[in-house]
């Protein structure tokens, strides 16, 4: 509450407001005050006749919430974490001249909180180094660098910039990650907080898919006031398909990009499971796996459920063998039960390449290959390309990149995860492995990532100027993973962050 205060009394300090409120002349101070209670006034009269109850309570709460965030960076957290998982396209319900997301705004007041005290001069800038720092700034540096070349052939618009400025965002937010979660305690609350999120998340989309599709779609077209799409196309199916399998979406869009959340979320959940003290009661873990699984199979997302799978392979070869048993469980249900074998039909098509998606999927990476051939180095940008025969996008974040920043673009991705994975192995390796508090912190990151890296064969999100909430999340889980290999050592279990 003290550092809050301080805090706000520098900035005003640091404004006219200062000279104001310090006024020796007390009807200055009076008559700003009057004002301002006139401003929020009228302001909420003209929301209220303007919009309605509900947006005004909305922004009551936001304020409340903005008003918390200040005390505590955690609450700036949880509202990144909240909108990437349950309102990832929520957008402000007019202009500014643009119109900025909910989480463009949670992320740069999360920004704002960290660097508000150094901005001030409470504190010099004392950055916690990690090993990745150096390849995530050549990242990003590159990325401006064919971003800036790409102008060359495709128009600079309001769009393109805003969307590149929101990936750099994302990219950035590893540092404040690797800064502020310098505890176990914290990333035990910050862990609570994602599962917690992505399992209503599960839940809702769950709860969409049972309803009757006149219902799920009007629920879902009630948030076309800020910024979501509206009418039938709400409802996704299996190549769009109504004749076909629906697919779960929650309020995340696409059922693919609502599948790489829940690939990732499974594999921090699963290591819980054997610890002596998990981040929730077991009485809820449980159920929390259970949606988070039920909710993957039903987006049909075989991308995802491919990367999970690779994640549960990983963390049941490393550590926890009963998860082996609990995949053999999984595949018999699917592949038994009677209401399940189009699912898994529409799955083995998949492997096979027989389904009209996996040959289209197919010409996208024969095109991306063409694409990159061409302009090898640095990529084509992020506008557009320069050849009238090729497009940008491919359904692959790791051909996507080298179509956007080059080989050299790619080359800088792979030296990050590179030497994140190493650090992992080989301390594994060597058996130098953490403390039993930190330990399903330590395999869950990683097992998120290598999940989330499987997964990025088959799909763009997490590099996709599109979906910048799954850029932020896996920037997030990157850093996390990060910080739980920072955390330990052989002989100490760190307490920070209480």
């Amino acid at each position: 509450m003290d550092s809050w205060l301080i805090t706000t009394h520098d900035f005003i300090a640091a404004t006219p407001l200062h000279w104001i409120l310090h006024s020796r002349h007390r009807w200055l101070t009076t008559a700003f005050t009057f004002l301002l209670i006139v401003a929020g006034g009228s302001g909420c009269s003209w929301l209220l006749a303007e919009f309605g109850i509900i947006p005004l309570a909305a922004l009551v709460l936001v304020v409340g919430y903005a008003l918390l965030a200040l005390r505590n960076i955690e609450v700036a957290y949880g509202g990144v974490i909240g909108l990437v998982t349950l309102l990832p396209f929520g957008s402000l319900p007019f202009s500014i001249g643009f119109t900025p997301t909910f989480l463009d705004l949670a992320l740069g007041g999360l920004f704002l909180i960290w660097l508000a005290p150094l901005i001030l001069g409470q504190r010099k800038l004392e950055l916690v180094a990690t090993p990745l720092d150096g390849p995530v700034a050549a990242f990003a540096l590159l990325a401006i660098g064919a971003f800036v070349a790409g102008l060359a052939h495709s128009p600079l618009g309001s769009y393109l910039l805003r969307h590149f400025a929101e990936v750099l965002l994302s990219i950035g937010f590893f540092f404040l990650v690797t800064n502020t979660v310098t505890g176990i305690e914290r990333l035990k609350r910050l862990t609570r907080v994602f599962l917690l999120l992505a399992g209503g998340a599960a839940l809702l989309g769950i709860i969409l898919y049972v309803m009757p599709d006149s219902l799920a779609m009007q629920a879902l077209s009630a948030l076309g006031r800020v910024g979501y799409p509206v009418g039938g196309g709400v409802l996704r199916y299996i190549r769009d398909d109504p004749a076909l399998m629906q697919r779960a979406t929650a309020t995340s869009v696409d059922p693919n990009v609502l599948g790489s959340l829940l690939n990732l979320a499974l594999a921090i959940a699963l290591p819980q499971l054997f610890t002596s003290h998990p981040v929730l009661k077991r009485g809820l873990l449980i159920p929390l796996i259970a949606l988070l699984g039920l909710c993957l199979g039903l987006t049909v997302s075989r991308g995802s459920m491919v990367g999970a799978v690779a994640a549960i392979g990983m963390l049941g070869a490393m550590r926890y063998r009963k998860l082996f048993l609990l995949l053999l469980l999984a595949l018999a249900l699917i592949l038994l039960l009677p209401w399940t074998r189009g699912y898994s039909a529409h799955f083995v098509e998949g492997l096979q390449g027989e389904d009209l998606s996996t040959k289209m999927r197919f010409g996208e990476y024969k095109d991306a290959f063409i694409l990159i051939g061409r302009h090898p180095l640095l990529g084509v940008g992020f506008g557009g390309t320069p050849d009238i025969d090729t497009y940008l996008g491919v359904a692959s974040i790791y051909l996507l990149i080298a179509e956007q920043m080059g080989l050299l673009g790619l080359a800088s991705f792979l030296l990050i995860v590179g030497i994140l994975l190493y650090r992992f192995g080989n301390r594994w390796y060597r058996k130098i492995l953490p403390p039993p508090a930190l330990e399903p912190f330590w395999y869950g990151y990683h097992g998120a990532l290598v999940g989330g890296l499987v997964g990025g064969v088959f799909d763009h999100y997490f590099f996709s100027l599109d979906f910048h909430h799954s850029v932020t999340i896996f920037w997030l889980i990157l850093a996390l993973a990060t910080v739980t290999t920072q955390l330990f050592t052989a002989s100490e279990t760190p307490t920070g962050n209480e």
